[in-house]
């Protein structure tokens, strides 16, 4: 100890006073703080980074803090989010004189602009395959459907569960690419049958869906890729239940200001509006 304290440069006596003195209450607070955040960390299945648990800590539980503060104290506990996806890189493609978006996805109101694709992941089974539809406003799946092949059926189910949802008022924009289940009559026809518009972006260029192609990013990052799937049933109850109670219902998201989806979309519907302007 003698050794040690000349090493350091302190006095055996100023020491044991350090040893001594009670913990201070800035420090207990960090403890408790660093508990909260293993708890939240633990919550979001390993995948929030200190922005998205300050986000819940000020937002959701109410408990003032820098985002700072929260990155320095997941750095002292070891605990980190999931790395985030790589850019996209930019492709030369053919424009068509039906892409009704060219990239403006920001939406100020629900049904505006929804965006579908489909994306497949393996399993030891063989392959499954998601169609899903996202609202460019709340940024919430309102559409899904999943399957062992990918054909119209599928992308038509999805965009069915979406329409039955929201019954969306005529004039309102489904964006595709080109994929073949896309382009196909009784998809198309499904569009206009609801009164809905069908777009479609530029031939071989993921920045013109880039909205879907972020969420499917999300998901292989938080999902898919974190285990080896056996069968296509149980990955097909894990996208479930990743799409209805994690994304849409708990994860916050940094292009809503850290609301949920959920809470985003409902803080817009007819009847919240009302509310506000009353």
């Amino acid at each position: 100890m003698h050794t040690c304290c000349r090493l350091l440069g302190v006095s055996r006596q100023g020491y044991y006073r350090y040893r001594k003195r009670p913990t201070s209450a800035t420090e207990l607070r960090r403890r408790w703080l660093t508990g909260l955040i293993r708890e939240i960390h633990i919550a979001s299945r390993g995948t929030y980074g200190y922005r998205r648990i300050h986000a819940e800590l000020t937002m959701g539980m109410k408990i003032p803090c820098s985002s700072r503060l929260v990155w320095v104290l997941m750095t002292r506990a070891g605990i980190g989010g999931l790395p985030g996806p790589a850019r996209i890189k930019r492709l030369k493609g053919v424009a068509t004189a039906d892409d009704l978006v060219n990239r403006k996805f920001h939406r100020l109101e629900l049904n505006e602009l929804w965006v579908t694709d489909i994306t497949e992941h393996p399993t030891r089974e063989g392959k499954v395959y998601c169609a899903a539809v996202l609202d460019a406003c709340s940024r919430k799946i309102i559409g899904w459907a999943i399957d062992s092949k990918q054909d119209s059926t599928l992308v038509v189910n999805a965009l069915d569960m979406a329409i039955r949802a929201r019954q969306p008022d005529p004039g309102g924009i489904v964006h595709a690419d080109h994929g073949v289940q896309f382009t196909s009559w009784v998809f198309t026809q499904k569009i206009r049958s609801a009164g809905l518009l069908p777009s479609f972006g530029t031939v071989g260029d993921g920045l013109d869906n880039a909205m879907m192609e972020s969420f499917w990013s999300s998901m292989q990052i938080e999902l898919l890729n974190r285990k080896k799937w056996k069968t296509r049933i149980e990955l097909a109850n894990a996208i479930f239940e990743y799409i209805e109670v994690f994304y849409n219902r708990h994860r916050r998201h940094s292009s809503l200001e850290y609301a949920t989806p959920n809470d985003y979309d409902l803080a817009r519907t007819p009847q919240a509006l009302a509310t506000t302007g009353s």
